[in-house]
Order: C-alpha cells, then structure tokens, then sequence
C-alpha cells in the first residue's frame, strides 16, 4: 500500500500532456495575431492555412473550420463578451488577452455552431491546457460550464438591455457592434429600426469571394467555368465563387488577369470611368492606388480606350502591389509612390480622377470583423484633414470638364458627403454629377447625386461615390 493510501488520500491521478487539436490551435494563433499585431484576419489566416495544409493531417474540412472559428469570433466578438462578462467575478479587462481569446473561441462553438456542447467545452479545455496551462485551463473550464446553460437568444435576453430602453445598446449587444458605430450607420441609413437591423445583421455575415475579369485579360465567361460560380449582381465583370471558393486556385487570379475585387470597387470604377466628359480622355490618374483593384480596373478600361492611367501610392510597398496588379495591362500605364497631397504632376493634368481615400473602413465589416473593434470615434478626426486634402489635390489635378470621383469604403457621412460639402465651398467652379444613371440596373442608390452601397441591399461593400466636374479653370 502506497504511503498516500495508508495516511487515507486518494492517489494522484497521473499526469496526462493535453492533446494538441491543430484546427483550433491555428484559430488561437489568428487571433492573438489579430489582437497583438494589429494584423488583419483575411491576411493572416490564408498563411497560416498554407502551413497547415502541407501537413497530412489537416484537410479542407479543417481549413473550412479554422475559418468559421477564426470570423465568427470576431464577428460576434461583443456578444459574446457580454455573455463571458455575465459569468465571471470580475471586469473583462482584467482577464489576460489570450484567455480572452480561447473563452472567445468557446463561447462561438457553444453559441454559434452546432458543434455538440460536450465536444465544445472539452475541446477549448484542451486548446486552454496547451496554450495557456493546467491552471487556467480550469478557470476556461467552470467559465464555459456557465455559458453553455443557454442558448444565443437566452442570453441575448439576458445580457442585452431592452430595445425601448436603449435601442443603440440593444443592437450593439444583439448584433456585435459598438455603440458608436451602430449610431453612426443609423444616421447614414436614415432612421427607421428595419434597416439597420438589416444592415448589422449582414455584417455579420461571411460574404462569398468575387472575382473581376480585367477586360481584355480575363472573361466572365472563363471565371464562369470554376465550380459553382455565379455570375455577379451588378457589375459585368464581376464573378462570385461557391462559399469557401479558394481563388488562388482559379488560374486566371494566379496569372493577374483576374483578382479578388468586391463588386462595390468594380462599381466606383465603372462609374468614373461612364462618367460624361467634355473634351478629351486620355489621361487617366488613381491618386490613391493601393492595394490596386481599382487601379488594374481603371487600367484595362482606359486600355480599351486608347487612354493612359497613371497609378500613385504614397507607401512604397503598396505601390509595389499596385505594379503587381497592373503587370500584363494590355496598354500603357505607369505606377509610382507619390504623396497624393503634395503630387508631381502638374494642375489640370488629367481627364479622370479617382482617390479612394484612407478611411475607417466600416463599409467593410463583412470582409474585417475585426475593425469594428480596432477603430475609435476619434479616428475621424484623424481621417478628415487627409481626406479634403486628397480631394483638394484631386480637383486641382484634372482639367477643366474633367471629371473627379471621391469614393470611401465608409458609410459614415463624417467621411462621405460632410468632406464632399466641405471641399466644394472651396472650388465654385465645380459642381456635383448625378452618377446614378452610370450604374443602370443597381437599384436604390439613394437620392442622389451622388451614390451609397449597402450590404444588405446590393450585397456588396458599403461604398461611396461622388462625381464632380470642373466647369472652369
């Protein structure tokens, strides 16, 4: 008899290594990246899931996984902290982040997916063991054990303040946003509790890759050939790939004929592009060129017409993408790192202009659940001097009857139609162009002149456009 049974103790259980689950593993690693690095998940994760796949034992299923873990956690981030906050002792910001991180991962299994509860909690224990260790294994544990006692809706009406009480707060618990920003989207909606409701509840969903055919590389009809394809809603360009499409396996995306372009951008560029001119159009500027889908768009378009776009970027490295994306135009083009605000190129240079400025991105948040977390109200601010600068420096760089395109992948009217008035105080010789008529077919674009996409009601980014014409020098 051992000397812990004579003294009447139970004998230790012996030590058991946690076993190592890769699917979720590579989750956790997503998101401390997305925490601490600032990182992008939709940059991150495609790296990660390369790595895995040259391993044996992780196959489509796993990736397809890993993926929903990794976009429903963030996407349901502020739901499911709210639940996690209802069963602690203690403020959130007092957990470690990577605890954080796995009770976020559980809480998704346990409330956003069918997995088996059982399966669920001993699955994140066993991700907590071998991430965090055997003691706070435990606490991940009796945590889980209290959110798995309701489902989504139950806690929902129990975390989330009543909707005639609060309405902002009730949506922001209920669909997964902050305050700020549904207040924001509210007043670019234009009231009515339908429609953003709509709205939240399609940022939250996961939207399918769409792919441009760059006109005179790539066709439709080719792109139409992948599995489950389907053709695009609005733009004649764009095709979207069946849900989980990989598009680094379509060939026409491996040799740059084609790229993965949301049909929102394909818009803003045909727009510009149809937009009426008064004199010549042969020269073409994107004054604010990276990643470079729009760009490559303009490109082939101006090809076609004989004209010449000239494509800035202020990063170095981003004007290296933007040469990536154009490699192989069918015409001329020239790409270089400029800042947009202080440009080389003469006044009045160009026929057509296009800055898609910097903005906070949250006509995005289908693509980057993340930002919904990452941005502040007071980013605003530091947007606002940048983007009337950029469409200052726009204006002066086109010529007279030429035509200038302000586009943002922001719904907020801080950075849509508040610079737009703003700007043109200053430039009475321009004047706003009615560019719905240039988008036949897309319903809804507001009243206009100038245009609002929405993901609920196109299925695309929430992107902005204005047109504006220089009547005089």
């Amino acid at each position: 008899m051992s000397e812990q049974s004579r003294r009447g103790r139970k004998p230790a259980k012996p030590y058991r290594r946690p076993k190592k689950d890769p699917v979720r593993i590579l989750a956790f690693e997503a998101l401390r990246a997305v925490d601490e690095r600032d990182a992008y998940a939709n940059l991150v994760l495609p790296p990660l899931l390369r790595r895995a796949r040259e391993k044996d034992d992780f196959d489509a299923r796993d990736a397809a996984l890993a993926t929903e873990l990794v976009y429903g956690t963030l996407r349901r981030q502020g739901t499911y902290d709210a639940v996690i906050a209802a069963c602690i002792d203690r403020p959130l910001r007092e957990v470690d982040p990577p605890v954080l991180d796995v009770l976020g991962l559980g809480a998704h299994q346990l409330l956003g997916t069918r997995i088996p509860t059982h399966a669920a909690v001993s699955a994140t224990v066993e991700l907590a063991r071998v991430v965090l260790g055997d003691g706070r294994a435990k606490f991940v544990n009796a945590v889980l054990r209290k959110v798995a006692q309701d489902d989504l809706d139950g806690w929902i009406a129990k975390v989330a303040p009543p909707y005639d009480e609060d309405p902002e707060d009730h949506l922001a618990v209920v669909y997964s946003h902050p305050r700020w920003v549904v207040s924001a989207l509210w007043d670019s909606l234009g009231g009515g509790r339908a429609g953003i409701e709509e709205l939240l509840a399609a940022d939250n969903e996961r939207p399918r890759v769409t792919l441009v055919a760059r006109p005179g590389r790539a066709t439709t009809e080719e792109l139409l050939r992948e599995e489950a394809a389907e053709a695009g809603h609005w733009s004649p360009y764009a095709v979207r790939l069946a849900e989980g499409g990989e598009p680094g396996a379509v060939e026409a995306v491996r040799e740059g004929r084609a790229g993965v372009q949301d049909e929102g951008s394909q818009l803003v560029a045909l727009a510009l592009a149809n937009a009426p001119l008064e004199g010549p159009d042969r020269k073409w500027l994107d004054g604010c060129a990276g990643p470079g889908g729009k760009a490559a768009l303009l490109a082939a378009l101006a090809a076609e017409r004989g004209a010449v776009l000239l494509a800035s970027e202020k990063q170095p490295h981003r004007a290296g993408l933007v040469a990536k994306a154009l490699a192989g135009n069918p015409g001329p083009y020239q790409v270089i790192a400029a800042d947009g605000t202080r440009p080389p190129w003469r006044p009045g240079s160009f026929d057509r202009v296009l800055v898609d400025v910097p903005c906070t991105g949250l006509g995005a948040l289908r693509r980057r659940p993340e930002a919904r977390w990452r941005r502040r109200p007071e980013d605003l601010d530091n947007f606002a001097p940048l983007q009337r600068a950029l469409l200052r420096t726009a204006l002066d760089s086109v010529r007279v009857g030429g035509v200038v395109g302000y586009a943002t992948c922001s719904p907020h009217l801080a950075e849509t139609r508040a610079v737009v008035a703003d700007v043109l105080k200053q430039y009475p010789d321009a004047e706003l162009l009615d560019a719905r008529p240039l988008l036949p077919g897309v319903p809804a674009l507001g009243e206009g002149p100038d245009i609002q996409l929405w993901p609920h009601v196109h299925g695309t980014d929430a992107m902005y456009l204005a047109l504006i014409r220089r009547t005089a020098g």
